[in-house]
């Protein structure tokens, strides 16, 4: 039952080290507030391996990132890995530049958890990967990047979700759609990046395939009930933050259609 992947998190109350976007930061730490998390926006290289012997789970979004940010997101990364600690990569925007495609490269190297992205984001990157890549082709669909996902799972052995209008999570052997969500959601900017937030907050302790769905089922119930007290992409911002925080267990069972792929 997803309910209790949302219970263990507000039981546990983890403490999620996250190197985000200067976009994302506000929005990503009050969604795992919301949702029960402790968030830590921890990126510099002086700090990054330290912090993340005591955090419970890694987030890493390439969006606004540099030199010295690739670095950290690295060494994080790598030391997250080597104590098993779960983290979640956000390749955003990755076919844009040589130098964003290239780290997102290395980053998958060291094998996330979970790998979150749109469809152009997880084809690009299985491209790379297959070292026959193109760029990113923004009309992409999640069915169109279903087998690209799978493919990247049984690659990191881990989690791939692909964030559509119906979302697509696999682990390479199974795969699960969770329907749901608003289209106001595509108007608020780092609504993906919060997302991708909650999966942190949601892996810790737990299954992660499983957890990876009730993050996404969480996520578009609270913007399901967003919607119908938005006046517009502003107020759909906060009333998405408050529907996360005040979202009751049971609901994400009995609320949010999910079907095996």
């Amino acid at each position: 039952m997803l309910a209790s992947y949302i219970e263990i998190l507000r039981h546990k109350v983890p403490l999620v080290q996250n190197i985000t976007n200067f976009v994302a930061m506000n929005l990503v730490a009050n969604t795992q507030i919301a949702v029960g998390a402790s968030p830590a926006m921890v990126h510099s290289m002086e700090e990054v391996t330290e912090f993340i012997e005591i955090a419970d789970a890694l987030t890493i979004n390439i969006g606004t990132v540099d030199t010295d940010w690739g670095k950290s997101m690295l060494a994080a990364a790598s030391i997250a890995s080597k104590i098993n600690k779960p983290w979640v990569l956000d390749p955003v925007a990755l076919g844009t530049t040589k130098f964003r495609h290239q780290l997102a490269s290395r980053l998958l190297a060291i094998k996330p958890t979970v790998l979150r992205g749109n469809a152009s984001e997880i084809i690009a990157l299985n491209a790379s990967w297959k070292r026959r890549g193109k760029g990113v082709d923004s009309i992409d669909t999640v069915t169109d990047a279903e087998n690209a996902a799978k493919q990247l799972a049984r690659c990191i052995a881990g989690v791939v979700a692909v964030s559509g209008s119906v979302d697509f999570i696999t682990n390479g052997e199974h795969s699960m759609r969770v329907f749901g969500g608003s289209e106001m959601m595509s108007k608020v900017t780092a609504i993906g990046c919060a997302l991708t937030g909650v999966i942190g907050a949601f892996i810790v302790d737990q299954q992660p395939f499983g957890a990876t769905i009730a993050a996404h089922a969480c996520f578009n119930y609270a913007g399901s009930i967003a919607a119908q007290y938005a006046a517009g992409p502003a107020t759909f911002n906060s009333a998405m933050i408050d529907a996360l925080y005040s979202i009751k267990p049971s609901a994400i069972n009995n609320e949010i259609k999910i079907e095996e792929a």
